[in-house]
């Protein structure tokens, strides 16, 4: 159809349809125009059936925000959201393939509580029908004892690591211990390895979406902030330092990855940013993250997931309906208050209770 006949045709169907829902009661159907395999919203069909004008304002608030916010970054990496329409396509496309996948996860000391709910959630959320190796770096052999039930085709290895006493050290060394286990244990095992924090948990699916060679996520206190509001690590004699003219997005370290070769690579890089700085006793102001960050600026990700995939309840963070990866608070009880809201009553997220 030529271009011009094609937008009378689209401009008279509108028309029509808005004509037709100020005198009957409809319902309301999104048809999407894909172009370059992006997806737009065209035109709203209708139906017979009980609605109003107020339908049209009550699409979930996620959509809103996805439609509002770029799907890709100023170097061409696509920018992840789970229930965009490219990720609904990707998804459907690489979940007919076998991808094995490691999600690496350091348990250490008092972080040992945490562990069954981050493995209950990951069973039910992360890449399901995928083969998905849990590698548990731990101080404790017994921390999962006894075993948990895994899924068909999901298994878990446990490495061994020394308790790190104080949160320092702990994060000062992290880094190193990811850089040995997957030079050493995770090997050519998986085609894709997950570094994650484990007092976090899985609310909604995370699939096949994710995948890419370096995946970064946005952090979820400052993906809509400007450049100068970014906390990068600014002593000059840090390692992690980012002049001003550098850096766009500020990414967190709880939930990253990448194909096995990438990762050893970031883990590598930034292990020897660590150790450079502890070498001239300096301390970046995130830790870990700075140096994560750092690298980041110098080796741009190929894919940036959103805030939804590392989200916690926090006065600064902005509330959104649709999270999917969520931050377990830490005070003893070892429960997550959802934002949702409800009461606190043990190891309950999104009212459902992992053991």
């Amino acid at each position: 159809m030529p271009p011009f006949r094609f937008l009378c045709f689209c401009f008279f169907v509108t028309l029509t349809c808005f004509r037709s829902l100020k005198t009957s009661k409809y319902q309301t159907w999104i048809m999407w125009f894909e172009y370059n395999e992006n997806s737009f919203p065209l035109i709203i069909l209708l139906t017979k059936g009980k609605t109003s004008l107020k339908k049209l304002n009550s699409l979930p608030q996620t959509q809103t925000l996805v439609s509002k916010t770029p799907q890709e970054t100023s170097w061409g990496a696509p920018l992840v959201w789970g229930d965009s329409h490219n990720s609904v396509l990707r998804r459907a496309r690489l979940s007919e393939q076998e991808i094995p996948v490691g999600l690496l996860v350091l348990v250490v000391g008092t972080y040992a509580r945490f562990v069954r709910p981050f493995l209950s959630s990951a069973e039910t959320h992360f890449l399901p029908g995928q083969a998905v190796t849990y590698y548990i770096l731990t101080d404790n052999p017994r921390t999962l004892d006894p075993p948990l039930e895994l899924g068909p085709g999901r298994q878990m290895r446990l490495l061994p690591a020394a308790e790190m006493p104080g949160w320092d050290r702990l994060a000062h060394r992290r880094m190193v211990l990811f850089a040995e286990a997957i030079r050493e244990s995770i090997g050519n095992e998986v085609d894709y390895v997950f570094c994650a924090d484990v007092d976090q948990a899985f609310v909604a699916p995370v699939g096949e979406e994710i995948l890419g060679d370096l995946v970064a996520t946005l952090h979820p206190e400052f993906f809509d902030m400007p450049r100068n509001r970014l906390p990068y690590e600014d002593q000059e004699d840090s390692a992690a330092c980012v002049e001003e003219d550098e850096g766009d997005h500020y990414y967190t370290s709880e939930f990253y990855g990448g194909t096995v070769s990438q990762m050893r690579r970031l883990a590598r890089d930034c292990s020897l940013l660590i150790l450079q700085d502890v070498a001239n006793k300096v301390t970046a102001r995130a830790l870990e993250e700075s140096y994560l960050n750092r690298y980041l600026i110098d080796h741009r990700p190929t894919c940036v997931l959103s805030p939804e995939y590392s989200w916690w309840d926090s006065a600064a963070v902005p509330r959104s309906l649709k999270t999917r990866w969520v931050k377990i608070e830490s005070d003893g009880d070892l429960f997550f208050q959802f934002a949702y809201g409800g009461e606190k009553k043990g190891i309950f997220i999104n009212n459902v209770r992992y053991t």
